[in-house]
């Protein structure tokens, strides 16, 4: 059974940069993707970032190319999600997925069948 447990939320104010990680159980680097998501308030999940954890492809919603990058660590089984010129429109609650397969990584919340408990995020 794949657990995952995100970390690294908290409040922070505008421009400024947090660092979320997931540290993943029951999964291997070699499975799949991992990948970002977050809900906000009133609003649908969405994707953020997803990596291809065999090698390391990654993507990325358009509202966050260029701030945010994902990255692993292997020998931790932890994916990590750099967040930088934070908006106030990025606080939402945080979650971290994995996907088994090797069909592609693109971050739709509907193909991804594990997911952690979430972290919150807030920019004021």
């Amino acid at each position: 059974q794949v657990q995952l447990v995100e970390s690294g939320g908290g409040s922070v104010q505008a421009g400024g940069s947090l660092r979320l990680s997931c540290t993943a159980s029951g999964y291997r680097h070699t499975d799949g993707c991992m990948g970002w998501f977050r809900r906000a308030p009133g609003k649908e999940r969405e994707g953020v970032a997803a990596i291809y954890t065999p090698g390391d492809g990654t993507y990325y919603a358009d509202f966050v190319k260029g701030r945010f990058s994902i990255s692993q660590d292997r020998s931790k089984n932890t994916v990590y999600l750099q967040m930088n010129s934070l908006k106030p429109e990025d606080t939402a609650m945080y979650y971290c997925a994995a996907k088994l397969g090797h069909s592609g990584c693109d971050p739709n919340p509907v193909v991804f069948a594990y997911w952690g408990q979430g972290t919150q995020v807030t920019v004021s």
